[in-house]
């Protein structure tokens, strides 16, 4: 098969190359994906920059999308043609989603509805889980205030739809460029982050109050509104990235005297339960057919440099996709 790795850590034009490698084969418990589809996610790149190698060599990326074609011993037969898209598969694993087969275990590819495409089945997996998981940790949102930040983001884009969806007023932050694509999403009010006080906004807009929650992309940037007031008394925070890796400061009056409540979650290590929530959840809401998808870029398995490239400039609004097959 055809695959993209590499060998050590890097730029991606210092150290990722497109050959052949032998296709895998299904171990018992596993199915073998013809994958059609390749999500980029920006963890992606921070992994293959900085991320020990686990192995000698390491095809990137966990989410894609495709087509069963073989199973392992112990896994129905039926699957065998079935839609699929698929979470961690490079998560712990060293061979992920950008080549022409994967195989993982069962439970790892997901039944992909017939109305989807492979490009967006690619999304789900981090985009599409991490914001239904988010939201999903503020309880019931209905008739609450929910700041996003990076609502014109992939993870954010799905995290409005998803939160509007619940019955929330959404209050999401987004540049000037990119401000459209918030709100077709579905917020009823955008912040420009880079040239307003998004704390001082987000109490104009709640007659003081403040935001009921905060879903947030960058805690190295949004944890410093907190003492502006950004958040309601007994409020929650939580957060699923900081473009900070180290040590970021928060203010603990702030937390003390609002009550608030602060939740970190990467979507990687949900627990065995909550995956199974949300898996069930984002089934129901493909089937649906209530969620925008958008594919800012798609590329082939041998502009994988310049697909990694594109998600490092942050200059794409929408998600960044490999065709595999």
């Amino acid at each position: 098969m055809k695959a993209g790795w590499y060998e050590k850590n890097g730029e991606a034009r210092d150290v990722l190359v497109v050959g052949d490698m032998e296709t895998p084969k299904p171990a018992a418990g596993e199915v073998l994906v013809r994958l059609k589809a390749s999500g980029v996610n920006p963890s992606d790149v921070k992994s293959r920059r900085g991320r020990p190698l686990i192995a000698p060599r390491i095809i990137p990326h966990s989410d894609g999308a495709g087509i069963v074609e073989a199973v392992g011993d112990g896994v129905d037969a039926g699957r065998i043609g079935e839609r699929v898209w698929t979470w961690n598969g490079q998560w712990k694993r060293p061979f992920g989603t950008a080549a022409e087969y994967i195989a993982l275990p069962s439970a790892q590819a997901v039944r992909l509805p017939g109305s989807i495409d492979f490009d967006a089945g690619a999304c789900m997996g981090i985009p599409g889980l991490t914001a239904l998981h988010a939201v999903k940790l503020h309880g019931d949102v209905s008739g609450k205030t929910l700041l996003v930040t990076g609502a014109a983001a992939a993870v954010g884009h799905y995290a409005v739809q998803m939160a509007k969806a619940a019955g929330a007023r959404v209050i999401g932050t987004a540049s000037p460029a990119r401000r459209d694509h918030a709100l077709s999403a579905g917020c009823d009010a955008v912040i420009d982050y880079r040239s307003e006080n998004v704390a001082a906004r987000v109490k104009e807009l709640t007659g003081g109050k403040g935001a009921d929650g905060i879903i947030d992309m960058d805690f190295s940037s949004t944890a410093a509104l907190l003492p502006g007031g950004v958040l309601a008394q007994h409020g929650k925070f939580v957060c699923y990235g900081s473009n900070v890796a180290g040590d970021v400061s928060v203010a603990f009056p702030a937390l003390l005297w609002g009550s608030l409540s602060l939740q970190f979650f990467v979507v990687y290590e949900l627990t065995a339960q909550e995956r199974a929530a949300r898996l069930r959840e984002l089934g129901e809401m493909l089937e649906a057919g209530i969620l925008k998808h958008t594919i800012g870029a798609t590329y082939g398995l041998d502009e994988i440099v310049a697909a990694h490239e594109a998600v490092e400039a942050g200059k794409v609004t929408g998600n960044v996709v490999l065709r595999t097959g």
